[in-house]
Formats: C-alpha cells, sequence, structure tokens
C-alpha cells in the first residue's frame, strides 16, 4: 500500500522511510519527537490542542500569577526546526492496530495516518469516579479552557459577594471548595487563601476578602499520601495558617450550582453550601487505551491506563507503545519525569531499530530513575521527597521554583515567568486576573448548543 509523506504526495512503500506517530503534545509526546531528530524517520505529532501544556503551573494561571502563553507555547512552534517532524491538529478517535492506522478529526476535517511505529501519550482526563455530572458544577484542573473558567469562577464569586445584600449569599459566594489533598488541591487551596488574604486586600469596599471560607476536602486520612505523613502534616499546617479548612476522611457524594454533600468516617453526611467548587480529586487515563488494550492482548487498569511490557510496549506488538499517564508498569506515577523518560526509552529503541542495530527482542527493560517529587503550598513554602530525604519550607520552595523554571519549554517562556514570580513574591501583583462570562458560561454554551458527546475538535480546532 502507498503512503502519503508529509508534503501530501503518494510515495512508493519501499521509497519511505519508517514512519512513526505520536498521539499526544505533552511531556511524552513532545520529547519522544524531539529525541527523534536525529533518527531515519519520517513523525507526525497529532494532538487536539495546538500548544505544549505545562500542567503543574495551571493552576497558577487559574489565580492569576501567570498567563496562558507562559505555560502553553506552540508546538508547531517548538518542533519548526526539526524537519523530520510533522505537526497535525485533530483528536484521534480511532486506532485500527491490524491495519495500522490512525484515524482522527480537527473541524469538519476527517484524516487517517498510517505508522510502522506508534507512539501513544494522549495523557489522563479528571476522574469523578463514574459521577461525570459533577463536572458541570466543579471543573477539573486538566486544561487552558479549565483554568480560564476556573479563573472566572473564583473572581466572578468575590464580585458578587461585593454585590449581594443578602448575608447567606455573600456566605456562600465567599466559600471556596477544593476536592482532593493531592499536589494540584494543595496548591489551588493555597493560592485561594493567599488570594483572599493577600492581594484582594483592601480592593473591595463591601466584604472583607479575608473573611471567605476556603475547604479543601479528601477522603483519605491525610494530605499529599505520596509524600508521606510527615510532609502532609507539614502541608497540612502551613494551609490552616492560611486559614484553609482541611477535612480530612471526608468523602463528596454529590455536587450540584449550590453546594456539596459529604459524608464523613462515621457515616453521618452533610452539607456545604458554596458557589464555587473546584475538582482535584483523581485522574482517568485517556479513552484510547482501552481502544488499544481490546484490540491486542494488553489490559487496564481502574483509571484506564495500559498496562504494558518491560519496554514500554503493548503485549504482543512492539511497534506500539504506551507511555506517561496513560500506561500503567511497576506502580510508577503519573508524572512529568517518568513521561520524559520513558519518552527517550522509546525514542532511543526506534532509532536503532530502524537503523539495523537492534530487534525488539534486544530491548532492554525501561528503568526510572526517580529524582523525587515536590509540591508548593504557597509563597516561601513547599515539600520535597527526594528517596530517604524529607524537607519543607523556604528551601523547598526555592527548589521548586528552579526545577519548574527549568522544564518550562523556551528561553522567552522562562524569562517571562521568572518575572511574573518577582511580581508576585516582592510585591503580591498578580498580573492576568482579568475574566470574562464566556470563560465561566462558555462551556455550558456548548453543551446546550451541540450537546455533550460531540468531540471537542468539531467544537473548536484551536482550543
Amino acid at each position: 500500500m502507498d503512503a502519503i509523506n508529509s508534503q501530501g504526495e503518494d510515495v512508493p512503500a519501499a521509497a519511505r522511510r519508517h514512519r512513526v506517530v505520536i498521539i499526544g503534545s505533552g511531556f511524552g509526546g513532545l520529547t519522544a519527537a524531539q529525541q527523534l531528530e536525529d533518527a531515519d524517520v519520517d513523525v507526525t505529532l497529532v494532538a487536539m490542542t495546538g500548544h505544549h501544556l505545562f500542567q503543574p503551573l495551571l493552576y497558577q494561571v487559574a489565580t492569576g500569577i501567570l498567563s496562558v502563553g507562559e505555560i502553553a507555547p506552540s508546538t508547531r512552534l517548538v518542533l519548526r526546526d526539526q524537519k523530520n517532524v510533522t505537526v497535525t491538529l485533530g483528536e484521534v478517535d480511532q486506532i485500527d492496530v491490524a491495519a495500522r492506522t490512525v484515524h482522527a478529526q480537527a473541524g469538519h476535517v476527517d484524516f487517517t495516518l498510517e505508522y510502522d511505529s506508534l507512539i501513544v501519550a494522549a495523557g489522563a482526563n479528571q476522574s469523578y469516579f463514574g459521577n461525570d455530572h459533577f463536572e458541570r458544577w466543579a471543573p477539573g484542573m486538566k486544561t487552558i479552557d479549565d483554568a480560564l473558567e476556573l479563573r472566572g469562577r473564583i473572581l466572578g464569586s468575590f464580585e458578587l459577594a461585593e454585590l449581594t445584600e443578602d448575608p447567606e449569599e455573600r456566605r456562600k459566594l465567599l466559600t471556596f471548595v477544593v476536592v482532593g489533598g493531592g499536589p494540584t488541591g494543595v496548591e489551588m487551596a493555597g493560592q485561594i487563601g493567599e488570594l483572599a488574604n493577600r492581594t484582594l486586600k483592601n480592593s473591595f469596599r463591601r466584604i472583607d476578602p479575608a473573611e471567605a471560607r476556603i475547604i479543601l476536602l479528601d477522603a483519605a486520612p491525610g494530605l499529599l499520601p505520596p509524600f508521606g505523613e510527615k510532609l502532609g502534616k507539614a502541608a497540612q499546617k502551613r494551609l490552616e495558617e492560611l486559614g484553609v479548612e482541611v477535612m480530612l476522611n471526608a468523602m463528596v457524594t454529590d455536587v450540584d450550582a449550590t453546594g456539596v454533600e459529604v459524608k464523613e468516617e462515621d457515616g453521618t453526611t452533610h452539607r456545604i453550601t458554596t458557589a464555587c467548587k473546584i475538582w482535584s480529586a483523581g485522574v482517568q487515563a485517556s479513552p484510547l487505551g482501552k481502544m488499544i488494550a481490546d484490540q491486542t492482548e494488553a489490559e487496564v487498569d481502574r483509571a484506564g491506563r495500559v498496562q504494558v511490557t518491560k519496554d514500554l510496549s503493548v503485549p504482543g506488538h512492539p511497534e506500539i507503545f504506551v507511555i506517561g499517564d496513560m500506561m500503567s508498569l511497576d506502580k510508577l506515577p503519573g508524572v512529568s519525569p517518568v513521561a520524559i523518560q520513558g519518552a527517550k526509552h522509546v525514542a532511543k529503541h526506534i532509532t536503532r531499530e530502524v537503523a539495523g542495530k537492534q530487534t525488539p527482542a534486544d530491548r532492554p527493560p525501561f528503568k526510572y530513575f526517580d529524582k523525587g517529587s515536590m509540591a508548593t503550598v504557597s509563597r516561601y513554602s513547599a515539600v520535597v521527597k527526594m528517596g530517604g530525604i524529607e524537607f519543607h519550607g523556604f528551601f523547598a520552595w526555592v527548589m521548586w521554583l528552579l526545577v519548574h523554571l527549568a522544564f518550562l519549554i523556551g528561553f522567552r517562556n522562562r524569562l517571562a515567568t521568572l518575572f511574573s514570580w518577582g511580581m508576585h513574591i516582592v510585591g503580591d501583583h498578580r498580573s492576568h486576573l482579568s475574566s470574562t462570562a464566556r470563560f465561566v458560561y462558555g462551556r455550558r454554551a456548548i453543551d446546550r448548543v451541540y450537546g455533550e458527546e460531540i468531540p471537542r475538535s468539531r467544537i473548536d480546532p484551536t482550543s
């Protein structure tokens, strides 16, 4: 069968180079494309957004510290000098393992890509544990749209509280509930606390933002479980100093427009009345994982992650690799270093096999080098776990800043982020506190017009 090359011309099968299709432009997908720069392959990277999102800093967009552009550079521009890569916008809706094809769509355009090697790095979405209707009232924190919507909801709550004459309505508007005690939930609760107690101080005439009630809920007995009890308690103490109420062993059983229902450890339930809810309690891998598993010998775990072999390939299909948040192997966490190291491992072996230096049977197993974990709690406070070493406070916070700055793509983005952080640290200025009603209500309007099942790429191919 003939294929279509990157210029859209028919190429005889015998004359074409090895074709690598990468699904996803996150840490795994982008790193894999970059690592194949010197390989004798043609790479097509297909993703449903045109940017590479630095997701760990998304909460800072939601709370006005950083702009979207600082953490989401254009994938096309990042890879424009890499001549063997073609960047394609599209949402993959079908993978045919037997035919070795990927079908995708962007706007009104449908297209099919053929591959010799496939790298699936489509990431994960927010999980509501079977209660997907919660999303309407409690957005997650996985996309730029989520961050902008939450920014609008947070700022809008303060604005409406300034206007209302009803004390009960004001209390509801000034109550913020964050669900999930992992890094994202802790970081988000801390930033709302700083926003209320510092940034917005003296900026309203009828309300005191410091009177805001900020609640962090988690069904677990402690915050930041992967970091251990000591660091979890340190994070909790710092949050409580900011005025955040930490409720542990508390499971959310329902979410609606005006509040959340919470079930305590003893089985009792109570309701928290709140206008602004934020969900960060779990993740679910892309449905592409199950699509692959249904056609192969692979299995998926409860989170939808594909259980890969030791070399990160799909059982029985050495030409298909699954990396990042979509893979399940040795209980590795869904963090960016795992995705980056996995991408490098896969790209290395594709390069060697195309050059005839090894066969799939010769691949060594993937070995993850754990450089540690870190999370920021507030200004001047973070927690860091590096092997058996645990510490928190100012030094941990400085380390967090340096590591995240290094992981950003491009000198300009690093410089702009450093400037924004400097303004925030020195004078508590947040330069990106703008919001519009479209940020808040846009998703609901789209759902009403198009229906909730329509693929995202058909609604806005540039989102």
